[in-house]
């Protein structure tokens, strides 16, 4: 018998190739009014003046809705609503007072995919990071302070600790729903009440949380919230019956702030600017370092005060580092905020691409190698591609200040000390991370770090338990923790007491 020994072509193998189909959250979940007043004693009111301002989408451009714009008066009345709540508020129990933030944190859990949403659609932030970060993390603050509310006698922070007052609150557009739990929380469990102002790019949150503080039945006055712009923080910062002041934003503004207060009884807590330095080791988990890498910049556009902005990658490693990065770099996803998909979201602001593209710019002026993943931007909206920069000096201006974006500055580094210097070379004083598989060398390096926070293996993670802030020109007090319950409390020997 005769064997065939004819064969038949093998096709060549072709890799499949998977695409993302789009995975848009539904977009009716959140209901966004037509006009929007100011919250005050419990009510929406009108401003005095009548005055408003839009909000749009920084994803689209299209116009969401009208805020209020709020004035000097405006803040009058609710200064006074907020006197008015406070002797019936530091009369309740502490136990009392936590019950009500147990409810605000339960509220918000049930409502927290309409958060998320509305989050998303105001600020440009991807739905992921709404969902499963911001969101969350809110409610967990608040769970937190319910917790303190009747064991501040407890807390090692004085003998019969009393609340300050009235606090004066403004937060920033990067994470406008956190970072409103974050002043918020330790204010009412400590027994103060509040008047806070949201961005005026990011109010909807806001002003949603308001409508909690009413399902909650919260006793009116207890939280005011004006929304406004610059002026209009002026007025709360200003205010002669304030008793306390939490500012989040720019170092700039809070210089000014601090200059503002000198002299004054107000007690002043400052979370500012920073220009984190993440140190890579040779001896590090590069993939896990890669991923840490991408998290500590490109998380929230790079709308993140303690962003890891200046990569320090030891020299024997940098080549490999670098292209690790950017392979990972090529699979991000920039589009939609609403698609579940999606990595990269918009700029929060005309204004911020502008300073972004400005810095950018500037960096390839002053001898940078400029590198971007290729990837198709939207034609409506404000976008901004995430960027890497190699070659870089350290005295260069993407080095030294802060873009507030999603673009990396890449240095090397020899030996720990070198690194350290480096890390160390920046004015500001907020956030530090450190990658390596020697669990002595985390502890040499994060001793030696001048930064508030120093993140070891990972980057830019939150815990209400754990108290963040900085120092240098990136502030000083504490947020969380029980640390951040002291910025809110005068002890029984303080001559400035509530009043």
């Amino acid at each position: 018998m005769m064997t065939d020994t004819t064969t038949t072509p093998v096709p060549d193998l072709v890799t499949p190739s998977w695409d993302y189909a789009p995975a848009p959250e539904a977009r009716g979940i959140a209901t966004i009014r037509e006009h929007y007043g100011l919250f005050i004693g419990g009510e929406f009111v009108d401003p005095a003046s009548d005055a408003s301002f839009a909000t749009i989408s920084p994803s689209t451009e299209e116009h969401l809705a009208e805020v209020a714009l709020a004035d000097a008066t405006d803040v009058d009345r609710a200064v006074a609503a907020a006197r008015k709540a406070a002797k019936g508020w530091q009369k309740l129990s502490g136990a009392q007072r936590g019950k009500y933030l147990y409810r605000l944190a339960r509220l918000l859990q049930e409502r927290a995919r309409e958060f998320a949403v509305l989050e998303s659609i105001d600020n440009g932030k991807p739905i992921r990071e709404t969902r499963d970060g911001d969101v969350p993390t809110a409610a967990a603050f608040l769970f937190y302070h319910a917790g303190w509310a009747d064991k501040l006698d407890h807390a090692g922070l004085g003998p019969d600790p009393r609340p300050l007052g009235v606090a004066g609150q403004v937060i920033p557009w990067n994470f406008p729903l956190l970072m409103l739990s974050w002043k918020i929380a330790p204010a009412l469990a400590t027994g103060n009440t509040v008047v806070i102002k949201p961005a005026e790019t990011t109010p909807l949150t806001a002003l949603l949380f308001a409508e909690l503080c009413q399902q909650a039945d919260l006793p009116p006055g207890v939280v005011n919230i004006v929304t406004g712009a610059g002026e209009t923080g002026a007025a709360i910062v200003a205010h002669d019956d304030v008793d306390k002041v939490a500012f989040t934003g720019s170092t700039a503004v809070g210089k000014a702030i601090q200059r503002e207060l000198a002299g004054t009884r107000k007690r002043l807590t400052l979370e500012l600017g920073g220009k984190a330095a993440n140190i890579v080791y040779d001896d590090a988990p590069i993939d896990q370092a890669v991923e840490g890498i991408v998290d500590g910049i490109f998380f929230n556009q790079g709308h993140v005060c303690c962003a890891g902005s200046r990569l320090l990658v030891q020299e024997s490693i940098h080549d490999e580092v670098v292209d690790r990065l950017k392979a990972r770099l090529q699979t991000l996803r920039l589009g939609d905020p609403l698609d579940k998909n999606t990595d990269i979201g918009a700029i929060n602001s005309a204004q911020q691409l502008e300073r972004i593209t400005t810095l950018t710019d500037t960096g390839e002026a002053e001898g940078a190698e400029r590198w971007s993943p290729d990837c198709e931007l939207p034609d409506q909206g404000f976008w901004f591609r995430p960027t890497v920069f190699t070659n870089v000096a350290q005295a260069a201006r993407i080095a030294t200040e802060e873009i507030f974006g999603p673009v990396l500055s890449v240095l090397t580094f020899r030996t720990p000390d070198e690194a350290v210097a480096k890390a160390n070379n920046t004015a500001y004083g907020l956030s530090a991370g450190i990658w390596t598989d020697k669990g002595s060398r985390i502890l040499w390096t994060a001793d030696r770090l001048k930064a508030g926070v120093v993140w070891a293996n990972t980057f830019n993670r939150f815990d209400p338990t754990s108290p963040f802030g900085g120092y240098k020109e990136s502030g000083f007090g504490r947020e969380g923790g029980r640390h951040g319950l002291a910025a809110y409390l005068a002890a029984s020997d303080d001559v400035e007491v509530s009043r």
